[in-house]
C-alpha cells in the first residue's frame, strides 16, 4: 500500500523537527565544570587560653556600727549612703550618767590615794598594820581601775567609724535606746576601693587544666598569669584589670565547685558589692593550637561539628572534629585537623565528599594561624 504524497511530505517534516529539537537539546546541556571554592590554609600558633567563670563583688572590708554603752541616741552624725573616714565620729550617746560615774570614780580616787599615802608614813612609825596599809594601797589600785572604766565608757558614749569606706542607712535614730551587745547593727560601713571579686570554678575544671599544664599540652601563662579582666552585667567592659589573690582549699560539697577571688581597683566606685560579674583568668597558653574559622566548620545530624577540607589530589574530605572551646571567630580545634590542612569557608554549597575541587584562597581571609586571640576565650561545651 502506497502512502499519498501528502501524508509523506507530513511524516517526513515531523520526523525532522523532531531531530532538530533532539539536537539543540544537547546542544544546550553544557559540559559539567569543576567547582571553585575558597580555603583557609590552618597553621598552629600559640594562643592564650581563657576561662570566663561567674562571680560577684564582694567588700574589701565590712566593719558593723554597734554600741559599746548602754543609752539613748542624741545625735546621728553622718549622712546616709555617704562615705566616711575612719576616726569619724557617726553617734553621741548620752553621756550623762557616765560622767557621774566617772566624777565618782575620781573622788573615790581621791580619798583612796590620800588615805594609802597617810598609811605609808605610818606604818613606818608602827602606828598601823602592814596589812592596813596594804589593804589601803589595794584599794587605791582599785579605784584607779574604777577610774579607768568610767573613762573608756565616757568615750563610748562618742562612736566613731572603725574603718574609712560607704556607710548603709541607720537602724536607730536620735531618740533610740541602744543597748551593748545588741543583735541589729546600728550601720554598716563597707570599703569599696579595692574591692573583692568572688568567681567559682569547677573541680573538674580546675583538675583537666593542671593535668593539661603537667602533660605539657598547655604551657603556663607567665607574668600574666594572675591578671583578671572583668565583664559587668550589662556587657560592657571594667576598664581596670584585677589580680587573682587566692584560690579556695577545700571544695564546696553542694556545688563541686572552688572559690576564687580576685581584687580590683575601684576608684570610682563603679563596681558595688554583690554585683554579678563575668571574669576572664588566664589558664595557660597552648604553644601548637589549631583554630578552624567559625564559616568552615558545620554540624551533622547528630550535633558533631565537621569540616570540608581540601586534600592533596584537590579533592573533597570530610572530618569530624573535636571542637568545645570559642576563640572569637574561630573554634579551638583539639582533634581532626593538623597543620597544613586547608578548610573550605566559600562554596560549601556546590560540593560533596570525594569531588574534585579548585582551590583560592579566600577572600579576605588570613591563615588561622594568624587569627588575632582574643581578649577571652570562654569555655563552652559543645
Amino acid at each position: 500500500m502506497q502512502l499519498k504524497p501528502a501524508v509523506t511530505a507530513l511524516v517526513t517534516a515531523v520526523a525532522l523537527a523532531s531531530l532538530l529539537s533532539g539536537c539543540k537539546k544537547e546542544e544546550a546541556a553544557p559540559p559539567a565544570q569543576t567547582p571553585q571554592v575558597g580555603v583557609v590554609t590552618i597553621q598552629p600558633q600559640a594562643y592564650t587560653l581563657t576561662s570566663e567563670l561567674p562571680g560577684r563583688t564582694t567588700a574589701y572590708r565590712i566593719a558593723e556600727v554597734r554600741p559599746q554603752v548602754n543609752g539613748i541616741i542624741l545625735k546621728r552624725l553622718f549622712k546616709e549612703g555617704g562615705d566616711v573616714k575612719e576616726g569619724q565620729q557617726l553617734y553621741q550617746i548620752d553621756p550623762s550618767v557616765y560622767d557621774a560615774t566617772l566624777k565618782s570614780a575620781q573622788a573615790s580616787l581621791t580619798q583612796t590615794k590620800s588615805i594609802s599615802d597617810r598609811y605609808k608614813q605610818l606604818v613606818d612609825e608602827q602606828a598601823v598594820s602592814r596589812q592596813e596599809y596594804d589593804t589601803a594601797v589595794a584599794n587605791r589600785m582599785t579605784a584607779e581601775a574604777n577610774v579607768q572604766t568610767a573613762q573608756i565608757n565616757v568615750r563610748y558614749t562618742k562612736v566613731f567609724a572603725p574603718i574609712s569606706g560607704r556607710i548603709g542607712r541607720s537602724s536607730v535614730t536620735e531618740g533610740a535606746l541602744v543597748s551593748n551587745g545588741q543583735t541589729d547593727a546600728m550601720a554598716v560601713i563597707q570599703q569599696l576601693d579595692p574591692i573583692y571579686v568572688d568567681v567559682t570554678q569547677s573541680s573538674a575544671e580546675m583538675l583537666k587544666l593542671r593535668r593539661d599544664l603537667e602533660s605539657g599540652q598547655l604551657e603556663k601563662a607567665g607574668a600574666n598569669a594572675a591578671k583578671v579582666k572583668l565583664t559587668l552585667e550589662d556587657g560592657s567592659a571594667y576598664g581596670q584589670d584585677g589580680k587573682l589573690e587566692f584560690s579556695e582549699v577545700s571544695v564546696d560539697q553542694t556545688t563541686g565547685s572552688v572559690t576564687l577571688r580576685a581584687v580590683f581597683p575601684n576608684p570610682d566606685h563603679t563596681l558595688l558589692p554583690g554585683m554579678f560579674v563575668h571574669a576572664q583568668l588566664q589558664a595557660g597558653v597552648n604553644s601548637k593550637a589549631i583554630l578552624a574559622p567559625q564559616q568552615g566548620v558545620t554540624r551533622d545530624i547528630k550535633g558533631i561539628p565537621t569540616a570540608m577540607v581540601v586534600n592533596k589530589d584537590n579533592k573533597v574530605e570530610q572530618r569530624q572534629l573535636v571542637a568545645n572551646r570559642t576563640a572569637g571567630a574561630y573554634w579551638l580545634v583539639e582533634k581532626g585537623l593538623n597543620a597544613g590542612d586547608r578548610v573550605i569557608t566559600e562554596g560549601l554549597q556546590f560540593i560533596k565528599p570525594g569531588i574534585e575541587v579548585k582551590v583560592k584562597d579566600a577572600d579576605n581571609a588570613k591563615p588561622a594561624g594568624s587569627a588575632p586571640a582574643p581578649a577571652a576565650a570562654a569555655g563552652q561545651g559543645e
